[in-house]
């Protein structure tokens, strides 16, 4: 599949949602469009079991305003998928077959291992995480599943989800302590029939409209110096505290509270709930929030079904930097000759015990090599501003948010004070001797990047040579380097400062062997 410009409209139990999507090989998948309207479906399931009119009227009145904006966009590739509230309709064979007549939009209800399944399938593709117990809790069903690897081993899908727990044991606008305890003990019970999950210890990942919200708060709590919530990471006592610290509050505070939907106001500390029993049944500490879901699911299926080899959810993160580097401007040649000189004259100071060989940094390293400086591309004189703010800004699948600042801070590297005002505001992440570390790495990235000025991607290999007065940094080229040569000179008082001796740059042309 070389193109698609396709939408993908979610039913779900809480929420529908539209979601636009563009897709082709080079820049890979791209969200465009994203329009939800709160419809609280389940709330329409009667004692009867079946969905009551008024509810299918308010499901047809949203795809048919659905298919308008559908028309704007110039978008016929529909993909709408039912979940949970129609899927527990006793009438649902008739939703389904009035939506087409009405509509003109075909629904596929989802079973609830498919549902299962394409959250995992979004997880594995999108995250760097091997093995985790993924939970995405709907407006009525909850999906659990189990991964090792990054290959499926369970699924299982509980019929509650936060509107009809809220129904169930909520009496007023929020849940209250007492209920929490009857929502506690009910959950767990439920739970502690999954064998498969109790006590396994690994981390667990949330996906869903509530598990963004409470990343979000959570964020504005703590005053997050980054944004983004895709594989954002809190602890168990973070999901305590903030439990706290909503629970004081009045149903009136949480609809204005930054972080949190209004529309979620109600229901979010149910799924708080829901999560920290999940957490005390795994023996997980590391609760991870998947920006990835369901509809992600869904497309990277349907993109996959015509191209096996569009996504690869091993090298998640290659994948997504590749599109990036692309985005903005940087050829595969340049990134290829970047990364290997880079890596090369890391090895070549260690060889010379300049720095100790360390296989976490000198992957970090490579990443932030085919990334130096991007931010030329927005403007020239303020790289280094606009490099660091795009990535330690920007959702990068398959990297945590730590690593990504740290890519950050290597890639916009200019000098020491940019450094140290770049890293001011972590310095609770990064202790201060990697931060030290960093700091020469990111004066290496910077003279590296000084050998492809031209961009003619000419260096082929580096070699460093101590004297007892100088380093000599030998490079083979395969072209006469007039512009590499005048560049490498300017930026070589960086490297001098890692050797603490004078440099002298010597270019060969020739055999790079």
């Amino acid at each position: 599949m070389e193109r698609i410009k396709t939408a993908i409209i979610d039913i779900g139990s809480n929420t529908i949602r539209l979601v636009l999507y563009k897709y082709n090989k080079q820049e890979g998948l791209r969200e465009f469009g994203n329009i939800k309207k709160v419809a609280r479906l389940r709330t329409y399931i009667q004692s009867n079991g079946e969905m009551s009119e008024k509810g299918i009227q308010l499901l047809a009145d949203t795809l048919i305003s659905f298919k308008r904006i559908l028309d704007d966009f110039e978008v016929t590739d529909i993909k709408a998928a039912a979940t949970a509230a129609v899927r527990q309709a006793k009438n649902n064979k008739e939703i389904l077959r009035r939506m087409e007549e009405e509509t003109g939009i075909s629904i596929d209800l989802l079973t609830e291992e498919e549902e299962a399944y394409f959250g995992f399938v979004a997880v594995a593709h999108s995250m760097d995480t091997p093995s985790a117990v993924t939970i995405d809790i709907g407006g009525g069903s909850t999906e659990i599943t189990f991964f090792k690897n990054k290959k499926l081993q369970k699924t299982f899908s509980f019929p509650f989800g936060t509107v009809s727990l809220k129904q169930k044991f909520v009496s007023g606008d929020i849940i209250n302590e007492e209920e929490k305890k009857l929502l506690h003990q009910y959950v767990k019970k439920q739970f502690e029939k999954l064998e498969w999950i109790q006590n396994i210890r690994l981390p667990i990942i949330a996906i869903g409209g509530s598990a963004r919200n409470v990343a979000q708060i959570h964020q504005h709590l703590i005053n997050y110096p980054v944004s983004g919530v895709h594989q954002y990471e809190m602890k168990s006592a973070d999901l305590f505290e903030l439990s706290s610290y909503l629970g004081s509050m009045t149903f009136e505070q949480l609809k204005q509270l930054d972080g949190l939907s209004s529309d979620r106001a109600d229901i979010i500390g149910i799924a708080l709930e829901v999560f920290r029993t999940l957490m005390a049944l795994v023996d997980a500490n590391e609760f991870q929030i998947s920006k990835k879901g369901l509809r992600e699911g869904l497309i990277i299926n349907r993109v996959l079904q015509s191209d096996s080899k569009a996504f690869d959810k091993y090298n998640v993160y290659d994948e997504n930097a590749k599109r990036m580097t692309n985005k903005y401007g940087r050829s595969e040649e340049e990134c290829q000759m970047l990364t290997s000189i880079s890596e090369q004259l890391y090895k070549e100071c260690c060889r010379l015990e300049y720095f100790s060989y360390n296989e976490k940094h000198f992957d970090l390293i490579k990443k932030a090599a085919q990334l130096y400086s991007i931010g030329e591309y927005i403007e020239l004189d303020s790289s280094n501003q606009h490099t660091f703010y795009l990535i330690a800004n920007q959702s990068i699948s398959g990297m945590n948010h730590v690593d990504r600042v740290k890519i950050a801070l290597l890639a916009s590297y200019k000098n020491k004070d940019y450094f140290r005002r770049f890293s001011a505001p972590f310095t609770s992440w990064i202790n201060r001797e990697e931060l030290k570390a960093l700091k020469d790495y990111g004066a290496i990235l910077k003279f590296v990047y000084s050998l492809n000025v031209s961009k003619r991607n000419i260096a082929k290999s580096i070699k460093l040579e101590k004297h007892h007065d100088t380093i000599l940094v030998k490079i083979t080229t395969d072209n006469i380097p007039v512009a590499e040569i005048y560049q490498s000179e300017r930026q070589k008082k960086y490297i001098e400062r890692i050797f603490k001796k004078p440099v002298k740059i010597q270019f060969l042309k020739g055999d790079t062997r």
